[in-house]
C-alpha cells in the first residue's frame, strides 16, 4: 500500500511538473507572439516558418523560394530581416517583381533580398542606440554589402537604402528562432 501511495504521488507530482512547464512555455510564446499578416509569428520558428504564413508577405515568401534563399533563412543566423510587405513589392514600377523572379535573373534577386539582411539579431532596442550614439542616424552594413541608413521622424525608425528610398518600419521585433524580422512598407534596392 505504501508503495502504491509512493507511485501515486510520484506521477501526481511528475504531472504537476509538466504542467506547470507546458503552461509557461505557453505563456511565454503568447507574450513573445506577433501577428503579422494575420498570422502569429512564433519566436520558437525559424523567419522562413514564420513568414510562410503571413498573407502580407506573399511576394517576398514567393521572391525567398525563387532565388534559392530558404535554406539560408532558416539557417542557424542570427539575421535581422526588414521584410517588405506586398504592398511595398506592389509600389516598385509594373513589372518589376515577375522580372525579377525570371530564372535568367536569380543572382539580382538575390543581391536585392541580400540587402534587406543583416547578420547578428538588432532589435528596435539596438537600432534606437545606434541612431542615439550616431547623433540622429546610423549606417548599416547588409548580407549584400550593401549599407542602410536608419534614422527617426518622431518616434517612428525608417531605413533608407543607397538610391535615396526611404521604408518605414510598421511593426518591429517580431522574434524568431534565428533572429527577428522588422516588417517595411518599401521595398530597399541596393546602388546599380
Amino acid at each position: 500500500m505504501k508503495t502504491l501511495n509512493l507511485l501515486k504521488n510520484g506521477l501526481f507530482t511528475l504531472v504537476l511538473i509538466t504542467s506547470t512547464a507546458v503552461f509557461a512555455q505557453g505563456q511565454m510564446a503568447k507574450e513573445d507572439t506577433k501577428m503579422v499578416g494575420g498570422a502569429a509569428m512564433y519566436p520558437t520558428k525559424n523567419i522562413v516558418e514564420n513568414a510562410v504564413n503571413s498573407k502580407d508577405h506573399t511576394t517576398l515568401v514567393a521572391a525567398v523560394k525563387a532565388a534559392d534563399l530558404v535554406e539560408v533563412l532558416v539557417g542557424e543566423g542570427p539575421f535581422t530581416v526588414f521584410a517588405p510587405t506586398n504592398d511595398a513589392f506592389a509600389k516598385l514600377p509594373k513589372g518589376t517583381v515577375e522580372n525579377l523572379l525570371k530564372p535568367e535573373n536569380k543572382a539580382m534577386l538575390q543581391t536585392v533580398l541580400k540587402y534587406h539582411v543583416v547578420a547578428g539579431k538588432w532589435n528596435a532596442k539596438d537600432i534606437f542606440k545606434m541612431i542615439k550614439d550616431g547623433n540622429g542616424k546610423t549606417s548599416i552594413k547588409t548580407v549584400s554589402g550593401g549599407t542602410l541608413t536608419a534614422w527617426l521622424k518622431g518616434k517612428d525608425v525608417y531605413v533608407t537604402d543607397e538610391n535615396g528610398n526611404s521604408a518605414k518600419v510598421t511593426i518591429a521585433d517580431v522574434n524568431q528562432s534565428n533572429g527577428v524580422i522588422h516588417v517595411v512598407d518599401t521595398v530597399l534596392l541596393p546602388k546599380s
